[in-house]
């Protein structure tokens, strides 16, 4: 009797989602690094718009931390689920069947949250939730289209038993993940709404390119310099000289000669007194809508 062949779906799904989660880890790991870095993410040439707005706008952060923090943990469970039949081998065929089956569902319940978290993402994008109109960021597509590859090589690459308990499961974690998604973005929700402004904008572009508005608690002209950017003002690159204001700076404010309020730090230059947004946005570099 004849030995049934496998598909070639079935024999090279868990290479190819190796592949996709190693592609997908590169890519958050870079962005995390020039994040932590200040370093310009290269492919953003308009700044003030499109991934450069994108990846510094309050959608890409959990709770302060980086929401590419989180594509890495993602991709790399991923990787190391396909990847664990390979390294698992078990003389015992029902043994390595177990484990085929474990690291399967595993894999669909990781990347139905990935997958339905990158979708509410695009969402954002499209919608024109970040920066008042529709966005587009190489990164995040990128990273979304290959969330979805693994997903569907996931759903097609296995014989699975019972498909209909499977979308049931599916079902019930992308509920969950909507759920936490919306929740979690709730709480940053009125920052976000912040940035949207031509002033949150401007800010968050000053906060990407390592812009820096030295000052000091007691300065009236830092209050006005503030006032520009209306509810915007916290999203600042803002840094305190006084000793006795809130989280002071004051060796570097020192390191950097600052002699009076406020002085701004754009590009390398140092920029002295209050300026208007438009003088901060030429300075800056800033490309992006100025309404």
């Amino acid at each position: 009797m004849r030995k049934k062949t496998e598909p070639w779906l079935h024999r090279w799904s868990r290479p190819a989602i190796v592949a996709l989660s190693l592609f997908g880890f590169s890519l958050v790991t870079y962005l995390t690094v020039t994040h932590f870095f200040g370093q310009k993410v290269a492919l953003c040439n308009v700044e003030g718009s499109g991934c450069d707005l994108v990846l510094s706008s309050e959608y890409a952060k959990i709770f302060g931390i980086p929401l590419t923090i989180f594509g890495a943990l993602g991709y790399l469970t991923l990787g190391l689920l396909a990847g664990l039949p390979l390294l698992l081998k078990r003389d015992d065929p029902k043994a390595q069947s177990q484990i085929k089956e474990l690291a399967n569902f595993l894999m669909f319940m990781v990347s139905s949250s990935t997958f339905v978290f990158s979708g509410y993402l695009m969402y954002l994008l499209a919608s024109g939730s970040i920066g008042g109109q529709p966005q587009v960021c190489l990164y995040c597509i990128s990273s979304a289209v290959a969330m979805m590859t693994i997903w569907l090589l996931t759903i097609f690459g296995y014989a699975w038993k019972d498909i209909g308990q499977l979308f049931f499961a599916g079902a019930i974690v992308a509920i969950v993940t909507v759920t936490g998604t919306l929740g979690v973005y709730a709480s940053q929700g009125k920052i976000a709404a912040q940035s949207n402004s031509f002033a949150g904008r401007l800010a968050l572009h000053l906060t990407a390119t390592n812009a820096k508005m030295y000052g000091a608690f007691w300065c009236s002209h830092c209050l006005d310099q503030k006032k520009q950017f209306g509810e915007a003002q916290k999203l600042i690159p803002y840094v305190e000289c006084d000793s006795k204001g809130v989280n002071p700076q004051t060796e570097l404010c020192q390191q950097k000669g600052i002699t009076g309020f406020p002085t701004w730090e754009i590009n390398g230059k140092m920029l002295s007194g209050e300026r208007s947004l438009d003088e901060l946005a030429t300075a800056s570099g800033y490309t992006g809508d100025r309404k």
